[in-house]
């Protein structure tokens, strides 16, 4: 991957697909073991099903199947991709990390392979990251990847996380175009003194977080990184045409959205049909856009993301090359 900075390349994002498994859990399960009502669940959440893994399951092949998808979309040969990165907190193995099993699986033998743990902001990193490869002239097409598996993380006994969590992947293609970059600006913000609301941790291996705080952090870091992106675009809220943020909770959604006075038409809630996928819910939430018709080449999307760490981010999109294609579902 020579640098080649006369190239004067921009960065489009130019297809997209998933994957979740194929086995659901409603609420109606998870109220059961809480000892909740149902009604419950879906009103503190939003959530009403989840894809869940199996025993056997991979994460792996959830991420090769969005990715191979995507590059369907694209109309992009597998053959041609130069890297491959890949948003998990939640690898099938410590070594070797996910990113170039995933090219392996698609056939882009030789790319570079990269995995980056940023929680339920992987995919927007790596989308910064593969975004600066093409502008610097270093790749010219980029799968990104976000995917994650946190059931496998669950306490079933914690009402303040197990009904939250769903398993899927997203991908997108980000290809090489001549003139102005489609990707840009982007934010990405961290605040390590707040580790301690939500946490991960190796020897218990089951996820931990204060609920009520990572709320209220969370509509305020996405209601600000918004008001910061739109400015440094130059944009009125009216002039984007999708708001594609972290689907984590239908609440933190509708409080953003009224933060900011958004058109709630143009604030994507996929939380009902996939609750959050951590690392995944961007690119899926993009792909079923592209899917039911809510975004088109040429639409304008904010998105933004927040996680562990804490870590927050967003970015603008133009969708598409100019007069490009859309994108795939599962």
């Amino acid at each position: 991957m020579a640098a080649d900075p006369a190239s004067g390349a921009g960065a489009a994002l130019v297809g997209a697909g998933y994957a979740v498994p194929a086995a659901v859990v409603g609420n109606d399960t998870i109220a059961a073991r809480l000892g909740v009502e149902e009604a419950w669940v879906s009103r503190r959440t939003g959530t009403r099903v989840r894809h869940v893994v199996g025993p056997g399951e991979r994460l792996e092949d959830l991420a090769a199947e969005a990715a191979a998808r995507a590059l369907k979309a694209a109309g992009i040969d597998a053959g041609s991709v130069d890297a491959v990165l890949v948003g998990t907190t939640t690898a099938d193995e410590m070594s070797p990390h996910t990113a170039p099993l995933v090219a392996a699986d698609i056939g882009a033998q030789g790319a570079a392979g990269i995995d980056v743990s940023a929680a339920c902001v992987g995919f927007l990193s790596c989308l910064a990251t593969g975004t600066a490869m093409i502008e610097s002239g270093r790749a010219r097409t980029v799968v990104v990847v976000g995917a994650d598996v946190l059931s496998r993380y669950l306490d079933l006994d914690d009402p303040q996380s197990a009904m939250l969590f769903g398993d899927g992947a997203g991908a997108v293609v980000l290809s090489a175009v001549d003139g102005p970059t489609h990707v840009g600006p982007v934010v990405l913000r961290s605040d390590g003194q707040s580790r301690e609301l939500i946490r991960l941790a190796r020897d218990e291996q089951r996820i931990r977080m204060d609920g009520p705080a990572v709320y209220r952090r969370a509509v305020t870091m996405m209601t600000e990184v918004t008001t910061e992106l739109l400015g440094r675009a130059g944009l009125a809220p009216g002039e984007v045409d999708l708001f594609v943020y972290h689907q984590a909770n239908s609440r933190i959604l509708r409080a953003v959205g009224a933060h900011l006075g958004l058109d709630g038409s143009r604030v994507v809630d996929l939380v009902g049909r996939f609750a959050n996928t951590s690392s995944a819910s961007l690119p899926i939430a993009l792909a079923v856009s592209v899917e039911e018709g809510r975004l088109r080449a040429g639409d304008r999307v904010l998105l933004a993301a927040f996680g562990a760490g804490l870590v927050w981010g967003g970015t603008v999109v133009t969708w598409g090359r100019d007069g490009g294609t859309g994108a795939d579902g599962a």
